[in-house]
């Protein structure tokens, strides 16, 4: 198989859900929450804000990795009813490469980092829908040399 997603290793014994489409027709994989989280509101963190202070997202795990082919990513992209609840995703769209699948660091386990635009504090389920992914391929330049030949971490190694 050059395609699929399994669970992470150290998650096995666990209650994981593996992503999978709701139609025929739909282009995303649903991803479920691993665990419930307590995303806080963007509201507490105002002072940090107005300091021009960084404020971190609540990244939520899924515990699922993805194997693909070399020349191809997983984009994730927030689900449309999030908004509606007041979660965004951090970046706009992940991007999961290739070379993410069983990385020393987190083995792959792949999550969303969410903001919560609400004034109120918004729990994520264990098991609830998250996100989406879409699998698709890309193309690269002719003559290219990567700035690393291998991944060394997990989420966000490859630098700011």
């Amino acid at each position: 198989m050059s395609r699929y997603f399994a669970v992470c290793e150290k998650f096995k014994e666990q209650d994981i859900i593996l992503p999978s489409r709701s139609t025929k027709n739909a282009a995303g994989y649903d991803f479920c929450a691993a665990e419930e989280v307590v995303v806080p509101s963007i509201w507490k963190s105002i002072w940090k804000l107005i300091r021009g202070k960084a404020v971190n997202p609540t990244m939520v795990k899924t515990h699922v990795k993805a194997k693909m082919r070399a020349n191809e990513v997983l984009f994730l992209y927030n689900r449309s009813s999030n908004p509606k609840k007041g979660l965004i995703l951090a970046n706009g769209v992940g991007v999961v490469d290739a070379d993410y699948f069983g990385n020393k660091e987190n083995d792959g386990d792949i999550g969303f980092a969410f903001y919560n635009i609400m004034p109120w504090d918004v729990t994520i389920k264990k098991c609830q829908r998250i996100g989406q992914g879409v699998f698709s391929t890309y193309l690269k330049v002719d003559e290219e040399t990567p700035t690393k030949a291998v991944r060394e971490g997990g989420f966000g190694s490859t630098g700011e």
